[in-house]
């Protein structure tokens, strides 16, 4: 794949050529193009049933110390159990509960979230934001690592 800067330069280029083979240059006005890339990613929010395939639905989870940050890679959807907080799927299995800061409530979740990563392509708590729909945004506070009660 090529580079997106390329076909700026190369826009840049004939317009720096263009306006050289202009017989009056003098008043010509240049302007300079800058792209930012932006990446989101929009993570399902399961309904119940595809959920009781992959783990029978609990709300009798045991906290304890989650990761500091996840990896977007490792993360396969997520679901809304308690409120001021979402759970998270990631493809090894494992439950993640991502506590919001705040006054967020997990029931704006209920179409989907969007997540951006950080520069380093992760998830990480007191640094970055989960997304709803409608553009408002809640901090993550801490991740807690869930596993059965029991």
């Amino acid at each position: 794949m090529a580079h997106p800067a390329i076909p700026v330069s190369i826009l840049a280029l004939s317009a720096a050529a263009v306006l050289a083979d202009l017989p009056d240059a003098a008043g010509a006005q240049v302007a300079q193009v800058t792209i930012h890339e932006r990446i989101t990613i929009r993570v399902p929010r399961m309904s119940p049933a595809p959920l009781q395939r992959v783990v029978a639905p609990r709300r009798d989870w045991k906290e304890h110390k989650g990761p500091k940050c996840l990896p977007m890679g490792a993360i396969a959807a997520a679901a809304i159990a308690v409120p001021a907080a979402v759970d998270l799927l990631l493809v090894d299995g494992r439950w993640v509960r991502a506590r919001l800061e705040g006054d967020c409530r997990s029931a704006d979740f209920y179409a989907g979230l969007y997540i951006r990563p950080g520069p380093d392509g992760q998830l990480c708590a007191d640094r970055d934001a989960i997304r709803i729909r409608s553009g408002a945004k809640c901090q993550v506070d801490t991740f807690k690592l869930l596993t059965p009660r029991g």
